[in-house]
């Protein structure tokens, strides 16, 4: 119950004060649940994959999930027999068939999106929380800014959508022409160099420092008031933002091209990179990723010319 001594003035002015108590909470919640669902749809299609498959194909560290299958304790070229004789692909729970029908296409798209829920949304959490703050600032109540945050994390996943779009369209196009395998993994090393030295000369540009510094420190691109979210700004602002963070991270991204697309273990790591990357600000950081990707791609690439690796 408001004061006898508050004015008319005083008590307005603190009505229109957001304290986020709700609106946020709430944001975050929404925020997790669908990076926990993109996490849930990948670990189903591993726990799929496991009892009937070599798990060594899908990429570098997988191998452990063997012990877990009847391939454990055996031998590659006993591996490779009972590969051809267990399941083929697409017979398990969202992985793509061999002839890559649009049925297929819509499985491998499935997966690239599930990989931004799981992997770039919860990135996006200091970006929407400043962007909270900001809409508030601006005279906006605590529902207002909700709202706009929610339609700001719409737009940032329609900007990660479109790369899975890309990414399907490019994962299609190395599948038909062999350089990836049924378990979407590169089918020659030659792949894999070419992607992390392309990755990591990316760390070193002009593009990638402008991005990371918009990540670090989001300019809005649109004007914030009480009437942002029902102008269509809000979602505007997210296809900006989203637009600087792809900037900044498809190329980490990409490198799940070199290591396995199924590699959940690389999704962890590279989820876990790009989120330090985004978050703390340090300009030692890019620049550490990118030598350690251009050593690999390097040390790869030196191997295969040296004749001790076959591309």
């Amino acid at each position: 119950m408001a004061s006898l001594f508050d004015t008319p003035d005083r008590r307005d002015t603190r009505k229109k004060t957001p304290d986020g108590r709700l609106a946020w909470p709430l944001v975050l919640f929404c925020v997790g649940i669908l990076s926990l669902a993109g996490w849930a749809y990948l670990v189903a299609m591993i726990a799929d994959m496991v009892p009937v498959m070599d798990m060594s194909e899908t990429g570098p560290g997988m191998g452990i999930f063997n012990a877990f299958n009847l391939f454990a304790g055996l031998p590659a070229e006993a591996r490779a027999a009972l590969a051809v004789l267990c399941l083929p692909a697409g017979a398990t729970f969202g992985m793509p068939g061999a002839d890559l029908t649009l049925a297929d296409l819509a499985r491998i798209f499935l997966m690239w999106a599930m990989m931004a829920l799981a992997m770039m949304l919860p990135t996006a959490i200091p970006m929407l929380r400043a962007y909270y703050g900001h809409v508030a600032e601006k005279g906006g109540s605590t529902a207002t800014a909700g709202v706009a945050v929610f339609l700001a994390a719409a737009g940032y996943l329609t900007v990660w959508l479109g790369y899975a779009v890309v990414a399907t369209g490019a994962q299609w196009g190395l599948s038909r022409a062999g350089a990836l395998t049924d378990m979407m993994a590169p089918a020659s090393l030659s792949l894999t160099t070419s992607v992390l030295i392309a990755a990591g000369l990316y760390q070193f540009t002009p593009a990638k420092r402008a991005c990371l510094a918009r990540c670090w420190y989001p300019r809005w691109a649109f004007p914030a008031g009480p009437d942002h979210p029902r102008t269509g700004a809000a979602y505007r602002e997210g296809l900006a933002q989203g637009r600087a963070c792809l900037g900044c991270c498809w190329a980490v991204m990409t490198v799940m091209f070199a290591v396995g697309l199924m590699n959940i273990l690389w999704i962890a790591l590279l989820g876990g990179i790009m989120a330090l990357e985004k978050t703390f600000p340090s300009r030692a950081l890019p620049p550490v990723i990118g030598a350690g990707l251009l050593l690999w791609g390097g040390t790869l690439a030196t191997l295969m010319l040296t004749g001790h690796l076959f591309a």
